[in-house]
């Protein structure tokens, strides 16, 4: 089995969902031993934004690694992805690289009846976040979107772990990872 873990924050050990990215790898390695994980750091090791000459596939190392990542989404079983939110979206760093694995013929593809999602059967954890608390308002373009996304994509099975408050108080920040923390799903789950 094979697990991805992206980690996109610019915070590096002040970053909320890396410390959350880092607790459920630990929780999948501690429980499958034999498991294989591949990091990205997206803020020490970014993909590069998408620009014509990487649609070209005109630089030979950029398209080398654009395939790299490509490659790893799709052999991957599972996958952490570190969200945090940036005045109400995404990084941009995790937007590059999801414009990497959103890939027309590779990971979806259109049909007469509409788009269909060529990357099903894997499962997403998505660690978000959020200085302020938005989940379910309006302010909220991180979950839906990478939802969204991800389910055009065909993946389905996508859990959130959320950390929101976390910059009211030292308080509400220790007690949003606590409760993270303590909602990590579990790698393995019982039979339906």
């Amino acid at each position: 089995m094979k697990l991805l873990h992206i980690d996109s924050s610019a915070l590096g050990a002040n970053s909320v969902t890396r410390e959350l990215t880092a607790a459920i790898a630990a929780r999948w390695q501690d429980t499958l031993p034999g498991l294989a994980i591949a990091y990205r750091d997206l803020d020490a090791d970014p993909v590069p934004h998408l620009t014509g000459a990487a649609l070209a596939k005109t630089d030979p190392v950029a398209a080398a690694d654009a395939e790299h990542v490509l490659q790893q989404f799709l052999d991957a079983d599972v996958i952490v992805i570190g969200a945090p939110m940036y005045n109400f979206a995404i990084p941009s760093t995790l937007k590059a690289w999801i414009d990497r694995v959103t890939i027309a013929g590779r990971t979806f593809r259109y049909t007469d009846t509409g788009p269909v999602g060529l990357a099903g059967g894997k499962r997403v954890i998505i660690a978000s976040g959020r200085g302020g608390i938005h989940s379910g308002a309006p302010s909220d373009f991180v979950e839906p979107y990478l939802a969204f996304v991800l389910g055009f994509l065909g993946v389905t099975d996508i859990e959130f772990v959320r950390a929101e408050g976390v910059a009211y108080s030292p308080q509400h920040r220790s007690d949003a990872i606590a409760a993270a923390l303590a909602a990590i799903p579990e790698p393995l789950r019982a039979a339906a």
